[in-house]
């Protein structure tokens, strides 16, 4: 199995509720990483090209830059944990991927330096 990952980063603001308290607001410079993985290379040697993918990542992230995310779909209604926020990106990354015939293998939401969340499916 072959994989590519590039990172990419977002600022966006959150409050969650933990153990039945609600945080405060505040901001993350989130940082994500996107892992994409193929059994086979294509014609050019390539699982694809890390330009496409960091297109790809563009596109997803713009809607959640410099945003509150509690107030954007699907976290309207779903906590906007870095759990949840790596599932979303996951969801519609898979979206591009899949009629190239490549997985998803994972996505990374840091938070911080030190914290981080990874979504992936089972398979």
């Amino acid at each position: 199995m072959y994989e590519i990952t590039v990172r990419k980063t977002f600022s966006a603001a959150h409050t969650l509720d933990i153990g039945g308290k609600r945080e405060n607001l505040h901001g993350h410079n989130f940082k994500v990483e996107a892992t994409i993985a193929s059994e086979k290379l294509n014609a050019d040697g390539l699982v694809l090209d890390f330009r496409v993918l960091k297109k790809w990542m563009n596109e997803i992230l713009e809607d959640l830059d410099h945003t509150f995310l509690n107030d954007l779909p699907p976290f309207s209604k779903m906590s906007p944990t870095a759990e949840n926020i790596a599932r979303f990106i996951y969801n519609r990354l898979e979206k591009n991927a899949v009629p190239l015939k490549l997985e998803v293998s994972r996505i990374a939401v840091w938070e911080s330096e030190n914290s981080k969340a990874v979504y992936r499916k089972n398979r």
